[in-house]
């Protein structure tokens, strides 16, 4: 069984094509995600984690609803990352989330796709993304190879900075950077209410036609990367860069 979350595409677009080649189910975790679903997940086949990289480590609402919930049938368990850069020391902490559900951790991988976190970094125009997705292709495909033949992932060799991007940088990336705080709106807004419906936190509640956010965010981007009239902004750091979905 394939589980995915995702903010802007990376993460389903990469679930949805080990699915299809590995002939397995492929579940959104967005409405359980979303409603706090902590019912039993069964599959016969391996379990396999499709996720973002959120300061070096899976997202944390992932993170607990994984330890919340009970998985039954098969004990095999993959991980598979997308980032913009790297995935730091995530393995440290995920074989910690996979020894507490007595699950047989098979590896975690890491496949480069487009930027999207466009509050911090520049998200790339179409044919770029398009040119790294491409690049992932093969990746993919050997990842597909690893869990139709049940065999463990080769894992990255890390060291002191992907130990400290995933320890001390992700706890206070957490705390410091990850509030809503920021989100703006524009007159421009049309207010269809897209994205308080993408918001996996129910952060967001429309108010008199127009977006306010509350206290909780995980910085996923579906927000103003999905906003058809652009008119969310994260203060001016996001202001005249491209909103980023996969074009895939």
């Amino acid at each position: 069984m394939i589980l995915y979350f995702s903010g802007t595409g990376n993460s389903e677009y990469i679930a949805r094509r080990i699915s299809t080649s590995a002939n397995d189910i492929c579940v959104n975790l967005f409405e359980k995600l979303k409603t706090n679903d902590f019912c039993t997940v069964y599959s016969e086949k391996p379990f396999v984690i499709v996720t973002p990289t959120y300061g070096w480590q899976i997202p944390h609402i992932l993170r607990d609803w994984i330890r919340n919930t009970p998985f039954s049938g098969n004990r095999d368990i993959y991980f598979v990352m997308s980032c913009g850069g790297d995935i730091g020391n995530s393995a440290k902490y995920i074989r910690k989330i996979c020894k507490e559900k007595d699950m047989n951790y098979k590896g975690c991988a890491e496949i480069i796709m487009p930027e999207n976190y466009i509050a911090m970094f520049d998200a790339p125009e179409k044919d770029e993304a398009i040119a790294i997705i491409n690049k992932a292709e093969p990746l993919i495909d050997k990842i597909v190879d690893k869990i139709l033949h049940c065999k463990n992932f080769d894992e990255k060799k890390t060291g002191f900075a992907d130990s400290f991007k995933s320890g001390i940088v992700n706890s206070v990336y957490y705390p410091v950077f990850l509030h809503s705080k920021k989100f703006t709106v524009s007159d421009t807004c049309i207010s269809c209410g897209k994205c308080e419906a993408l918001c996996v936190l129910n952060n967001i509640r429309l108010v008199d036609g127009k977006p306010q956010w509350g206290d909780s965010c995980t910085h996923c981007m579906a927000c103003i990367c999905n906003c058809p009239a652009e008119a969310i902004e994260y203060g001016n750091v996001s202001k005249g860069k491209p909103r980023y979905h996969c074009p895939k």
